[in-house]
């Protein structure tokens, strides 16, 4: 099995950086890791990703060195355990609200006797029953990194409980979710939410774990880094196409290029029906 970077960095005291890839053409997971990021955050909570699919681009990015941080839905432990088998380094477990839900995490995501996940080792993990198993299953148990998401209101007085269960690597706070369920939605400047990177940091310290979050710019991530952040989450392949299908539209309009931008009129007719 590979061994996860991202654990691996953080046990020393560095900072890790991942990004998020979205679309699914394995080269771009390939170009990423071989770029060498520190992770690439594969979401299945929110994207209609299938396991066969998760598994190629998984299989693509062992070509380079970054770990693949899995997210699958609330409470879909059974698929956590097929992406793990699948070779994800780690799994980013969405809307954690308590140290039970946290515990259950732990269950299923580690071999006996820290847990109690499914030995299989036919897939890309072991790899394909190759590894003596008393080793790969100890290995998987020590080297597997676990991050619990924190969205809520609720999850953020959690947030301590959470992280004192064993097993549980980094806390993660999700703002966006946090800001919508708030009622303050996607006001990231907004003092609920800068009070909740307090929280979650002290929460971090207090149990000796590792935190972060997702960060828009180094001025973002520098102030993270004052606050004890370690894991930062940067970029998304979706949006840097569409950025820079942008900014070639911005150069070549004043050659007289026009274009017909469907997502710029269906924003402003969003708008005006609010």
């Amino acid at each position: 099995m590979r061994l996860s970077r991202v654990k691996a960095k953080l046990n020393r005291g560095e900072p890790v950086l991942i990004t998020c890839c979205h679309f699914t053409d394995p080269s771009v997971y390939e170009l990423v890791s071989l770029m060498g990021f520190d992770g690439i955050w594969l979401d299945v909570e929110h994207h209609s990703t299938s396991g066969e699919t998760a598994a190629s681009l998984m299989r693509a990015a062992r070509v380079g060195t970054s770990d693949i941080i899995a997210r699958p839905a609330k409470g879909e432990f059974m698929r956590m355990g097929r992406l793990l088998e699948a070779g994800a380094q780690g799994i980013m477990y969405p809307r954690c609200e308590s140290a039970e839900e946290a515990l259950e995490l732990v269950r299923w995501a580690k071999f006996a006797p820290e847990g109690e996940r499914g030995v299989d080792g036919a897939n890309g993990d072991n790899p394909y029953c190759c590894m003596p198993m008393p080793e790969y299953l100890k290995t998987a148990n020590d080297h597997t990194l676990l991050i619990a998401q924190l969205e809520s209101p609720n999850a953020l007085e959690q947030a301590e409980a959470i992280a004192n269960v064993p097993g549980i690597d980094v806390l993660m706070l999700g703002p966006g979710d946090l800001s919508v369920i708030a009622g303050i939605p996607y006001q990231f400047d907004h003092p609920l939410i800068t009070d909740a990177y307090r929280r979650v940091s002290e929460a971090a310290k207090n149990t000796g774990k590792w935190w972060g979050t997702v960060s828009s710019t180094p001025k973002h991530t520098q102030m993270l880094f004052d606050m004890g952040a370690k894991f930062i989450c940067h970029g998304c392949d979706l949006i840097m196409v569409k950025q820079g299908m942008e900014r070639i539209q911005e150069r070549y309009a004043s050659l007289g290029f026009t274009f017909d931008n469907r997502l710029i009129s269906e924003a402003e007719e969003l708008k005006s029906q609010s």
